[in-house]
């Protein structure tokens, strides 16, 4: 007994010190994009540094407005949702729920290779697929715009979407599912009705995993939405977002461009963090 106790109390020991060095990870990002950032937002002024409609960070005179930055990241970001929610959740209920052992094989199989294909292949697939297709079908001068990026950001939340919410849903107690069908709803109806409600927290989390793999990528659409510093006004525009525009400019900056930079990043981390503070505080409401 002793000995059991002994082992319970160093595996209980070794979460602590795993749970600690997460949340002190987090703390030390945190402290260290605030210290980067702060300086330059000083220098720029927060009001021009958020809400300027320009970035010349290498002309005479430098501008470091990010406002083009921010919006393209919202609207990529929710875009993505809008196509990859309805088609994931859909593939999740029908995977978990509907499909035969051998078609849920192959699904499993086809999210799996998706989950493990690097960025870089995604963007330079819809940099030489997508891209000129888009500009052909639209007939306009050039694919890569924030059309392109939405469509392969999209694709990439499919796995954490699907694979998250299947899990949720096998996750619910088959004795819900049979007193539904026992009362006489159609298999269907229990699905929708049943099955998704009582693992809506565990979807909930997977629209989370999604916005934060749509919201923090930058190669793939660093190489298909164009990269040029315009404001978001059409979804045919080449435009550039937060996380692309660090990425792009970081190798060769200096000086206060460079402290821009960590400034964007500090802007990127904290709408994330607020992202899913409030998805979270929702989800805790409509739990309550």
């Amino acid at each position: 007994m002793n000995r059991h106790k002994n082992v319970e109390s160093i595996v209980q020991f070794i979460f602590l010190i795993l749970g600690l060095v997460t949340i002190a990870s987090v703390l030390m990002i945190t402290v260290y994009l605030i210290i980067a950032g702060i300086p330059a937002i000083r220098e720029i002024g927060l009001i021009d540094f958020l809400f300027g409609k320009e970035w010349a960070s290498t002309a005479a005179e430098p501008k470091y407005g990010i406002l083009p930055f921010i919006l393209t990241s919202i609207y990529g970001t929710a875009g993505a949702m809008v196509i990859g929610v309805p088609i994931g959740f859909m593939t999740a209920v029908f995977t978990a729920k509907v499909a035969p052992p051998r078609v849920r094989m192959i699904i499993e199989e086809a999210v799996s290779l998706l989950a493990g294909i690097p960025s870089v292949v995604y963007g330079l697939v819809g940099m030489l697929i997508l891209v000129p297709g888009l500009r052909e079908l639209f007939d306009i001068p050039d694919g890569a715009s924030l059309l392109a990026a939405i469509i392969v950001l999209a694709i990439m939340t499919l796995p954490s979407i699907i694979n998250v919410s299947i899990t949720a849903l096998e996750a619910v107690p088959k004795e819900y599912e049979e007193a539904s069908l026992a009362l006489g709803a159609t298999e269907t109806e229990t699905f929708f009705r049943v099955s998704v409600p009582a693992a809506k927290s565990g979807i909930a989390a997977a629209v989370v995993l999604g916005v934060g793999r749509a919201i923090g990528e930058a190669m793939a659409v660093m190489m298909v939405s164009g990269n040029a510093p315009n404001m978001p006004d059409s979804l045919f525009q080449s435009v550039r977002f937060l996380t692309t525009a660090v990425a792009s400019e970081m190798s060769y900056s200096s000086g206060l461009q460079r402290q821009a930079l960590f400034s964007i990043a500090l802007v990127l981390f904290l709408f994330i963090m607020l992202i899913n503070a409030l998805l979270n505080f929702l989800m805790k409401r409509d739990k309550e």
